[in-house]
């Protein structure tokens, strides 16, 4: 197995590394999936335990015919959904990632998490599981540190802070977790794209393209002065974004801003103050 696993990239249906170019895996993207559920079923996916390619009983006591079946058939079909159940997860590690997946899945359903960014957090998870770094440790935590971990790597802005709120645990645990991972896995984490967290906070608090545009600008200034080193990008973004509504006349509340970006009032009151003092 290639050291770089735990970094591979999807592209064009295809799951490999960027360093070596190896091909790890091929997984049917959502087009291909609408258009050929009728002849092959659910596509693979390494955020299913077993990779989604066991059979499942459905739910629906109807035959093949779509007629309601007898109750005494209905009694056998249950039984068999029983033991399919029980045969697709003995084994422990088998029990364990299933447990891990469907927290991810809760948890993602409701960040609205791509399912590009979903597969690689599981391949996370699968990697700390064959080092054995979920011995002792919660299930939970390791699979939102796995989630964490995706999304720093692929810079997608989802902050901590959300994914704890989120979950309704802690952050300090999830990020004992998360690193943890980076220094089992030695991974040089990219900063978060400041450009992108302006852009996901525009989004949501509904300011028009020149106020964006004119907090990429600020925030693109202040992070290449020596105040800013340290800083949470995201929280940085949120000030920029707070600052340039004022100047362009669309100003937005530092509690609707605070509340989109995971930050405090307080952060956001903090670097506007500093980027007032730096002009």
């Amino acid at each position: 197995m290639c050291e770089c696993d735990i970094n591979l990239v999807l592209e064009e249906g295809e799951l490999l590394c960027p360093q070596c170019g190896e091909i790890k895996e091929i997984i049917d993207d959502e087009l291909k999936m609408s258009d050929s559920l009728g002849d092959h079923g659910m596509p693979s996916s390494r955020a299913i335990h077993d990779g989604g390619l066991s059979t499942v009983i459905g739910d629906e006591n109807r035959d093949s015919s779509g007629k309601s079946i007898t109750p005494k058939m209905k009694k056998s079909i249950q039984r068999l959904r029983a033991w399919n159940t029980r045969t697709q997860v003995n084994e422990q590690s088998d029990r364990n990632m299933r447990s891990a997946f469907t927290e991810l899945k809760r948890i993602t359903d409701k960040l609205q998490i791509p399912q590009q960014i979903i597969e690689k957090s599981s391949i996370i998870y699968r990697e700390a599981l064959k080092k054995g770094l979920v011995r002792g440790r919660s299930i939970t935590y390791l699979i939102l540190a796995s989630l964490y971990l995706a999304c720093r790597e692929s810079e997608t802005p989802r902050t901590l802070k959300e994914i704890a709120r989120e979950s309704g645990l802690k952050k300090k645990d999830i990020a004992r977790c998360y690193r943890l991972l980076v220094e089992s896995f030695d991974i040089k984490v990219p900063r978060t794209n400041p450009i992108k967290c302006v852009s996901r906070i525009a989004s949501d608090v509904n300011i028009s393209e020149g106020i964006k545009r004119r907090a990429i600008e600020i925030l693109t200034s202040e992070m290449g002065k020596s105040s800013s080193v340290g800083k949470d990008t995201m929280g940085m973004a949120a000030a920029a974004v707070y600052y340039a509504s004022i100047l362009g006349g669309e100003p937005k509340t530092q509690g609707e801003i605070a509340r989109v970006a995971g930050v405090t009032e307080v952060t956001i009151r903090n670097r506007y103050r500093s980027m007032l003092n730096e002009i």
